[in-house]
């Protein structure tokens, strides 16, 4: 097998040698990464709550489910890349790498334009449709379109961290978010305490810190060495490239998509409780997407170590991972809800001081972090199919288990049984059921995958 030449620095050996390691290695600046890129909507959320209004905080809070709809397609591709360039390294096959790396952020700049087009576009009718309280449709709609200006910025960031980690190295990025994390909150003070721009001012915040890490994340890969180096007049799509980045990206970006599809509707059934209900969602919600990303970051270490080893036909070493990284992924879940649980007075604090508010955040902390240890049997099994090339899998299963699930517990459960908390308890029966599927299909795909290799 030929060798992969890149900065042996900053290469992470993943075919040789211990893996529990190594893969907390990976995972750990993965996770304090996807952690401040949270919080910079986080910061937005507490900056408005604290020094604006309710209605700001609801405005602002009330949009994750939008953006993550309209952002998680091409996030998904982006999660192609990583996989495609793993497995090619895992192989040794050097004069494929260039091509991918060149295709992959030649898609993030466009899909950038894509969504910062459709993003200002459908803000204010897709606010509408869902049902969005008018006392705060309008700063949901100015803080939608600034934060879909920075589009571009996004998705650059997140197709070259992608690049990055295909070759173990997860420091950089995190450097990245670090820099634009502190410039992110020091704007948003500033122009929403001193200049009192409310959600308009964090808005700006959120799309300069995103110009800064884009920018660094470029800077770093051109002044990587080959085979992963950035050359900006060689940036154009390799056919084949391509092809591969979509087979495993779009399945994967479409499941993510879907699941946003399904909050969408939830966001919607949520709205009708009020603004306060709202901004207290979007508080606790906090709390969740910090306990996710730490079972994504274990998703991000399962692909590519399942990537590179499945590519080098090593496959104990690939049903190892997997063991590991569903370990680890359920025990630090337990660890951090069981955290933010026993001392939810505070991590409330942060982002309210409002009772009603405080209380709808607590039901939602309560009923939903009880529960998150069950993400990783779905998520861990499903990236570990990605990683062996079987992305549509886990994709259409993800599609029931949220999405028709959690749209038939909506147009009926929630019809009978009127309130908040039976709301809210869609999401841990959605993940035992999806939990129990996706599971059940890893162990079948894997014992005919790696019996007929091994028989080949």
């Amino acid at each position: 097998m030929s060798s992969v030449t890149v900065n042996k620095n900053k290469q992470m050996d993943m075919l040789n040698g211990s893996l529990t390691d190594k893969i907390l290695i990976f995972a750990i600046p993965i996770a304090l990464s996807s952690i401040l890129q949270q919080m910079f909507n986080a910061v937005d959320v507490a900056v408005v709550g604290r020094f604006a209004s309710s209605t700001a905080q609801a405005a602002v809070g009330g949009n994750g489910a939008l953006i993550n709809l309209l952002l998680n397609l091409f996030i998904g591709i982006s999660v192609g890349a990583n996989v495609v360039i793993a497995k090619y390294i895992g192989q040794g096959r050097t004069n494929r790498i260039k091509g991918a790396v060149h295709t992959a952020m030649l898609i993030a700049f466009f899909s950038g334009i894509i969504l910062l087009v459709l993003g200002i576009s459908v803000a204010k009718p897709i606010l509408e449709l869902m049902g969005t309280p008018y006392d705060v449709i309008d700063q949901a709609v100015l803080y939608l379109r600034i934060y879909f200006a920075g589009m571009p910025f996004i998705m650059v960031y997140n197709f070259g961290a992608s690049i990055l980690r295909s070759i173990g190295d997860t420091k950089r990025p995190l450097i990245c978010l670090v820099v634009a994390g502190v410039t992110n909150a020091a704007i948003n003070l500033i122009l929403v305490i001193v200049f009192h721009m409310g959600v308009a001012g964090v808005g700006i915040g959120t799309v300069v810190s995103n110009m800064i890490s884009s920018s660094m994340i470029v800077y770093f890969l051109i002044k990587e060495k080959d085979p992963i180096k950035l050359y900006p007049r060689e940036l154009k799509i390799h056919k084949i490239e391509l092809i591969r980045m979509l087979k495993i990206g779009v399945p994967a970006g479409l499941q993510s998509m879907v699941f946003s599809f399904a909050n969408v509707f939830i966001q919607a059934e949520l709205n009708k409780y009020g603004s306060d209900a709202v901004a207290g969602s979007a508080a606790g919600l906090n709390y969740e997407y910090i306990a996710y990303f730490m079972i994504s970051a274990f998703n991000q270490a399962t692909m590519t170590f399942t990537s590179q080893n499945f590519g080098a036909k090593k496959y104990d070493r690939c049903k190892k991972i997997y063991r590991i990284t569903m370990t680890l992924a359920v025990a630090v879940t337990i660890i951090m809800c069981g955290c933010f649980l026993l001392w939810k007075g505070f991590f409330i604090g942060i982002f309210t001081s409002e009772p009603k508010v405080a209380h709808y955040a607590s039901v939602r902390m309560m009923r939903l972090l009880s529960f998150y240890f069950l993400i990783p049997t779905y998520e861990i099994a499903g990236s570990t199919l990605r990683g062996m090339g079987y992305s549509m899998t886990p994709a259409v299963i993800t599609v029931f288990g949220t999405c028709v699930f959690r749209l038939a517990w909506i147009y009926t459960v929630c019809r009978k049984f009127k309130g908040f908390e039976v709301l809210m308890n869609v999401y841990p029966v959605s993940w035992v059921i999806t939990g129990s599927l996706v599971l059940l299909s890893y162990y079948v795909i894997r014992r005919k995958v790696f019996n007929n290799n091994t028989a080949g």
